[in-house]
């Protein structure tokens, strides 16, 4: 059993390189667009820079804020060492995502209610937040239940949505697509892509997971 578990080992650590190489690049990505995006509202805080949004600042700010506080606290929530070995860290990290989640579905529903910039985008931005809050306060309806798998199911939900943010103004601004059509019609395309594509596609990669042949001997029985 101990030369199993001696080969189990080093094959968990590779199978487990994909998960931190991910994880690494959402947190580098996500702090790239907090310093390009979010800071620039910290820095320049003028009529000017803020446009049609200064008589709304109040409502950017904590949208902005909230949201910058779960795109860098998310991808720490799918790390199975911290959860193992720092379990009370993973929930308050967890109460903290929730919270701004809260907090910046809430805000981003009043900027959305009061935008000058047309009902499609209102309604879309609107969408955007109901998609935030339901997927994230399904989380946290699965975990009240200790339902593990299915909090960990819309936890990687909840986080999709939340980093439609980041795709938005990836596709919106530096992709090819930002050559295309009137800036109107194809931000409030984007607006809907950004997260309902990708919800789509991680909908179907969990399905299929569950529908795959259970294993008879699961790597922890075998390293036991």
């Amino acid at each position: 059993m101990s030369s199993l578990a001696q080969v189990a080992r080093p094959l968990r650590s590779l199978t487990r390189l994909p998960k931190v190489i991910l994880l690494a690049a959402l947190l580098l990505v996500g702090a790239g667009f907090v310093w390009h995006y979010v800071f620039h509202y910290y820095l320049h805080y003028n009529p000017a820079d803020y446009g049609p949004y200064w008589t709304r600042r109040l409502g950017l700010l904590m949208h902005i804020t909230s949201g910058m506080v779960a795109l860098l606290v998310g991808p720490w929530q799918f790390s199975r060492r911290l959860r193992q070995r720092r379990a009370a860290v993973h929930r308050l990290m967890g109460r903290v995502y929730l919270i701004a989640i809260a907090c910046g579905s809430t805000a981003g529903t009043y900027l959305a209610v009061t935008t000058t910039f047309g009902w499609a985008w209102g309604l879309a931005l609107v969408s955007l937040a109901l998609a935030w809050a339901t997927t994230g306060g399904m989380a946290y309806f699965a975990i009240r239940r200790r339902e593990i798998q299915i909090h960990q199911e819309w936890m990687v939900r909840s986080y999709i949505v939340t980093f439609a943010f980041v795709s938005f103004r990836f596709l919106n601004d530096m992709s090819p697509l930002a050559r295309f059509g009137p800036s109107g019609e194809r931000a409030v395309t984007l607006v809907w892509a950004c997260w309902v594509l990708p919800l789509l596609a991680a909908e179907v990669i969990l399905q299929l997971r569950h529908m795959r042949p259970r294993s008879r001997k699961p790597a922890e029985r075998v390293a036991a």
